[in-house]
């Protein structure tokens, strides 16, 4: 059963190291590790409607491509209220590594911030046995951006949320790249997704349809200090046009218009996405 499997951290830790020991390649860890990280993506422990959108979010290759282990301390940024990669990465770091989940600020005077904190706290204390040792922080840009301790992280991850630090304004989306370069060690990893605006079409600076020119969020994330690593199109969808009334949420699972040409919206799929890795440099200027 899977969620056997779930449970089976220490075991899965033992058999990472008695591989390394045995000197085993790089190639049969990583094949480990995805094995893990299928079961977890699949697993009946997770919310439902949530694996179903493993085909277009692919959790496994992205993941991999940012080079997640389970002995890592990983921070990511606003799980939100359903906590999606909450339901793979907790599990996978559980008993070997650290999860910091930075979410929305409870005490926020907007009331979708307050709500989906208390929504993603109440999926944690229902599902003890999975998210027992996950560290729930607060990120809140421009002003709360404590994600982890200073230096603590090997891995932070973001998964489409640039266009809501666009939306802040204030300085935001500087504050938040700040913040996740703060938190990593030297030689850390950023990963980020997003969905990828139009190159040839002036970015909208309220990121008002959820699109992002993979310009700017390369430029944010130099401007903090990262380097680009790498570039993956694990997450692009080349049937989308960009082009929607209601932007990205015009498309699955949001599917704004309703009924309205919803076979069309269905038959694209869910948003082209940049698939980003960046790290944090060993060297750095003083």
């Amino acid at each position: 059963m899977i969620l056997g499997s779930i449970r089976m951290g220490r075991t899965w830790m033992g058999l990472l190291l008695a591989m390394a020991m045995l000197g085993c390649g790089s190639s049969a860890l990583a094949g480990a590790i995805e094995e893990q990280l299928s079961a977890l993506a699949e697993g009946q422990h997770r919310q439902e409607g949530h694996a179903s959108r493993n085909a277009y979010r692919h959790p496994v290759d992205t993941l991999s491509f940012f080079g997640i282990r389970p002995n890592m301390t990983v921070v990511e940024i606003t799980p939100g209220g359903g906590g999606w990669y909450t339901e793979i990465i907790g599990p996978f770091l559980r008993d070997s590594g650290r999860y910091y989940a930075a979410n929305y600020d409870p005490v926020s005077p907007v009331e979708y911030y307050r709500r989906n904190a208390r929504r993603f706290v109440d999926k944690l204390a229902a599902n003890l046995e999975l998210y027992d040792h996950t560290i729930v922080t607060v990120f809140a840009p421009p002003t709360k951006t404590d994600i982890a301790p200073p230096g603590s992280a090997d891995l932070v991850l973001t998964f489409r949320n640039v266009h809501n630090w666009l939306g802040l304004g204030d300085g935001a989306p500087e504050a938040a790249f700040d913040a996740m370069f703060r938190a990593l060690k030297p030689g850390g990893v950023l990963g980020v997704v997003q969905h990828r605006g139009d190159p040839d079409v002036a970015q909208d600076p309220t990121g008002e349809s959820g699109y992002v020119r993979e310009d700017l969020v390369i430029s944010l994330a130099e401007t903090a200090g990262f380097v680009l690593d790498a570039r993956s199109e694990i997450n692009a969808n080349p049937n989308d046009t960009k082009d929607h009334p209601e932007g990205v949420w015009t498309l699955p699972p949001n599917l704004e218009l309703g009924d309205k040409d919803r076979e069309k919206y269905l038959a694209i799929g869910e948003s082209d996405r940049m698939t980003l890795r960046f790290v944090r440099p060993v060297s750095e200027l003083p």
